[in-house]
């Protein structure tokens, strides 16, 4: 059984960030970085395939807006052109296996690579099934601009961060560039750590990694706050939390001080300090993954992992003036074609083909579990405007790394891109299967805040095509 040694507080007795800074917390550093705290479980002892714990860390590019399984890793070449779209398929390094033209550097390396055709989550709104894929349990509410609850489930990149810490650094999961949130900035629920509390937040690193000299949003230091007078603050904080903390036993208030050793040894940690460090990258390397935002940022997530962080989610980003009216990130509603063949595919292809074959080169590809999804895919017809409109029934899923074993199809889609035609997969078998790669175990248990066990997956599956499990 999980059985965190720290836990967060009771529901309602956690502190804002607001009241984290009035009482003292990182505003007194010079900083306001998020919360580092996490949960600190044992390990389960069980029977483990071969494959349990394979992978040492995971890198998860989220896609959001959906991205269209037709012009992607599900081309219908011989569906009517109102399906099929304008795009054809091409061959790929594995016989028999075709893409979508969008993507010709993914298709030299998709013997790397294992394809889920035939996820769905049926929900057909952005938050809401985004909540289910981030975190692999159905949301109580399918409506869209749902706000993120205290009762959310804790999404992936928390639990994996709270029940498998790094040992080798002081950031355990971190999501970057920025939160995902629908237009207006309505955030997403199931991105945190829910009802764990923010013991077990990942860290959110808001920053633009194709700006050099990188600033992240609450962790670069002010310029006029030397190591010397950080370790001053850091010493005189340690003091009054002592004092403040025999007054106030609230759990949220005497995690303060775990809190800033977790903020102190981050900004002390060479690990980190050299991840960060992207100038250190040949020129040569930082233009083969893209000098846009989310390529950067891609490769700083391998930076990352490399430095011993467990888990990294690179959301896809917003970028001004790449956004088009009524078309935002991969949510094509309009000119789909125009926005796949000039801008969404051309960043992901160069990206995503450059990451794989780097972990590759570095020898770190067989200890990294590489997962690249949206939170659901496109209508199978094109609508009046050229686009394709929200669709959770069926869309594409690709993994690579770990083990998993690449150059094959898991499941298919019918003749159209609309359903599942065989091997249906949910997003609690996938979520199953990267914590069991991760050497979590999918039907272990952890205690919530009012010391009632839970399930890691509730009816998750591990996808024994990936795992062998």
């Amino acid at each position: 059984m999980w059985n965190p040694s720290l836990r967060p507080s009771r529901p309602g007795s956690a502190l804002s960030r607001r009241e984290w800074l009035r009482v003292g917390g990182l505003g007194a550093l010079g900083l306001s970085l998020p919360s580092l705290l996490r949960g600190n479980p044992t390990a389960a002892t069980m029977a483990r395939a071969a494959s349990f714990g394979r992978a040492k860390s995971c890198i998860l590019l989220f896609l959001s807006g959906g991205p269209p399984q037709h012009e992607t890793f599900d081309p219908k070449p011989e569906a009517p052109v109102d399906i099929r779209g304008n795009f054809r398929a091409i061959s790929t390094s594995v016989p028999g296996l075709q893409f979508c033209e969008t993507l010709p550097c993914t298709a030299k390396i998709a013997h790397h690579l294992a394809v889920i055709r035939s996820m769905s989550t049926d929900i057909h709104s952005h938050s809401t099934s985004g909540a289910c894929m981030l975190t692999g349990y159905e949301p109580v509410s399918k409506a869209e601009n749902v706000p993120p609850s205290p009762d959310d489930w804790p999404s992936i990149a928390a639990a994996a961060g709270a029940l498998k810490p790094s040992t080798r650094s002081p950031l355990s999961s971190v999501v970057l560039p920025d939160e995902l949130y629908n237009d207006g900035h309505i955030v997403w629920p199931g991105q945190n750590g829910g009802f764990m509390g923010s013991k077990w937040h990942p860290t959110l690193m808001k920053c633009d990694p194709s700006q050099l000299p990188m600033r992240i949003e609450g962790l670069t230091l002010e310029e006029s706050l030397s190591a010397v007078r950080l370790g001053e603050r850091f010493d005189l904080l340690n003091q009054f939390d002592q004092h403040f903390s025999t007054g106030i036993r609230s759990q949220a208030v005497t995690g303060m001080g775990e809190m800033h050793q977790k903020a102190f040894e981050l900004l002390h940690s060479e690990s980190s300090r050299t991840a960060f460090a992207l100038e250190k990258e040949t020129a040569v390397l930082r233009e083969a993954y893209g000098p846009h935002k989310f390529g950067q940022s891609v490769l700083l997530a391998r930076r990352l992992v490399e430095a011993g962080t467990r888990l990294v989610q690179v959301n896809w980003p917003r970028e001004g003036d790449l956004e088009v009216k009524g078309s935002p990130l991969w949510d094509t509603h309009a000119d789909n074609a125009g926005r796949v063949r000039n801008v969404l595919c051309p960043q992901f292809d160069r990206t995503f083909a450059t990451l794989i074959d780097d972990l590759q080169q570095r020898g770190l590809l067989d200890e990294t579990l590489v997962v690249a999804m949206g939170e659901f895919g496109r209508s199978p017809k094109v609508n009046a405007n050229g686009g394709r409109d929200h669709w959770g029934s069926v869309f594409s899923v690709v993994m690579a790394g770990a083990g998993t074993g690449g150059g094959q199809i898991i499941g298919a889609s019918d003749r159209t891109g609309a359903h599942p035609q065989s091997r249906p997969v949910r997003p609690p078998d996938l979520a199953a299967t990267i914590f069991h790669l991760l050497g979590i175990d999918p039907a272990g248990e952890f205690m919530d805040p009012l010391n009632r066990p839970r399930r890691v997956t509730n009816s998750g599956t591990v996808l024994h095509e990936l795992a062998g499990a």
